[in-house]
């Protein structure tokens, strides 16, 4: 039944609502706020935040009976168990008649709760997949609630306005150039995507890519959709691109040519040799993007950003904040050592950024990004730095990278295990010494199995390693030893 005009929404205080304080009484009473319109209640406007507030307190109790439920960083079963678990929590998911919003957000929340792999837990270290900032994830809220589009100025007044502040800033970051500027995509892949696109305008349909063997995926695949050549793969034996096989590529290599570098690989966190990159890349005439989804964020770190030599030499950046950054997903950057580098994505629609319009000075937003309709990320991504401050941010960077270097210790010094190298970020890649790679994958497995531990692996000099990537800067010694038991344990059975 629906419920009469003015009729308080479920979890709402019943009443009027109390008119801003600054407001005159006069224009109080002669302008009163209008009632709340029937059906389900708005996350926004003037009485979303108190339709949100019990709301809140219902998600939060359930995040906190789910992750009790789960207790460990996966669920444990596989799969299948939970699939099946979900599936006989969940029943339909269209019901004929709704169960109310406290009903369907206690009972999946605390689903998917019971079901996550939680980055928040100290053995989920499997993937570049932090566990988000508490600051950044309340300011997601507000950025879900107000609902912000940023493709036209009409839609997101103060978000299009704290985007182009956020990213200036940022770029300003990686770049000692008079106008330095970014977009905010939705991370590694979509940057990567748009520095290609634009060394395509720059350069023409003939445009060459050289990539390593050690380069993300989404580079030769941004090739082929683009209808670019066939991205050209070099080897890496070391887990970096070696200046000296880049050298012989760029001159047997006719036409304009890209080269992308790495800076923290997703396998072993590594980082090509960007000074001797861009110094080849000079001398040939050839375009340098810098894949720094990983390890960008070390520029903020004194005690780390030497790492990032010659970074800013690139024509392009990608930077994800959902990795060191601590973000929420979506976070990521394509950075350019000038805004005029931009110039390509311009694009045109007339309800969304009419000549006139745009001659008037509204700001045209079409041309930042491939995207149209798209959320405000900047603000958790501002948040974030207005919280923590450059020092907070290079603090938990630092944490994180001791981290790895104290796992590898651990682990370099235990007669089970051998470590494949110093962490240059905080990846570490490791194997007990006794075992096959066929026998490594089921340990993997099995710890996944049980909900016990959340280990990555890769190939590394021909072997198969497993791979913790430690994005926890709460981690504590005692839960590496903890995950070190584990392992011990899987190894002797």
């Amino acid at each position: 039944m629906t419920a009469p005009p003015g009729t308080p929404h479920p979890g709402q205080p019943k009443g009027p609502v109390p008119a801003p304080s600054g407001t005159p009484r006069a224009a109080r009473a002669e302008n009163p706020r209008p009632a709340r319109p029937p059906g389900a209640p708005l996350a926004g406007g003037a009485h979303g935040p108190r339709a949100l507030r019990p709301l809140l307190d219902t998600v939060l109790d359930a995040l906190t009976t789910g992750t009790a439920e789960r207790r460990g960083p996966l669920p444990a079963g596989g799969p299948a168990a939970v699939t099946a678990h979900l599936r006989a929590t969940l029943g339909t998911v269209l019901p004929d008649h709704g169960t109310g919003d406290h009903e369907a957000l206690r009972t999946l929340v605390h689903a998917l709760a019971a079901g996550a792999a939680d980055p928040a837990d100290p053995l989920c270290a499997a993937h570049l997949h932090c566990p988000p900032l508490a600051v950044a994830a309340a300011a997601d809220l507000a950025a879900s609630a107000l609902n912000p589009s940023l493709d036209s100025w009409d839609q997101a007044p103060a978000a299009s306005a704290l985007e182009a502040e956020l990213t200036r800033t940022l770029a300003a970051e990686f770049y000692d150039t008079p106008h330095p500027d970014a977009l905010v995509t939705t991370g590694g892949t979509e940057a990567n995507h748009l520095a290609l696109l634009l060394a395509r305008e720059r350069h023409g349909p003939r445009l060459t890519v050289l990539h390593g063997a050690n380069a993300h995926h989404s580079v030769p695949r941004a090739a082929w959709l683009l209808g670019l050549p066939p991205a050209t793969r070099l080897p890496t034996p070391a887990g970096v691109l070696d200046p000296a096989t880049l050298a012989h590529a760029l001159a047997t290599t006719p036409g304009p040519t890209l080269v992308t570098a790495t800076a923290g690989t997703t396998d072993a966190g590594l980082i090509d040799p960007l000074p001797a990159l861009a110094d080849l890349c000079d001398q040939h005439g050839a375009d340098l993007h810098i894949d720094a989804a990983y390890g960008g964020l070390l520029a903020l770190s004194p005690r780390h950003r030497h790492k990032l030599a010659g970074l800013g030499r690139a024509h392009s950046l990608t930077i994800d904040l959902h990795k060191l950054g601590w973000q929420p997903i979506a976070a990521g950057l394509l950075a350019v050592p000038d805004t005029a580098l931009l110039t390509p994505l311009a694009h045109q629609a007339d309800y969304l950024n009419a000549t006139d319009d745009t001659e008037a000075g509204l700001p045209d937003l079409l041309g930042r990004s491939l995207r149209t309709t798209r959320r405000p990320d900047a603000l958790k991504i501002a948040a974030t730095l207005r919280s923590l401050g450059r020092n907070g941010l290079a603090h938990l960077i630092d944490r994180t990278c001791a981290l790895a270097h104290h796992l590898a210790q651990r682990l370099d010094t235990h007669p089970g295990f051998e470590v494949h190298s110093p962490p240059t970020i905080s990846t570490v890649l490791f194997r007990p010494t006794r075992a096959t790679d066929d026998e490594l994958a089921t340990q993997r497995r099995a710890l996944l199995h049980q909900g016990r531990a959340v280990l990555g692996r890769t190939r590394a000099d021909g072997r198969l390693w497993l791979k913790a990537t430690l994005l926890n800067p709460h981690t504590t010694a005692g839960d590496l030893d903890t995950l070190i038991a584990h392992l011990e344990g899987s190894t002797h059975r």
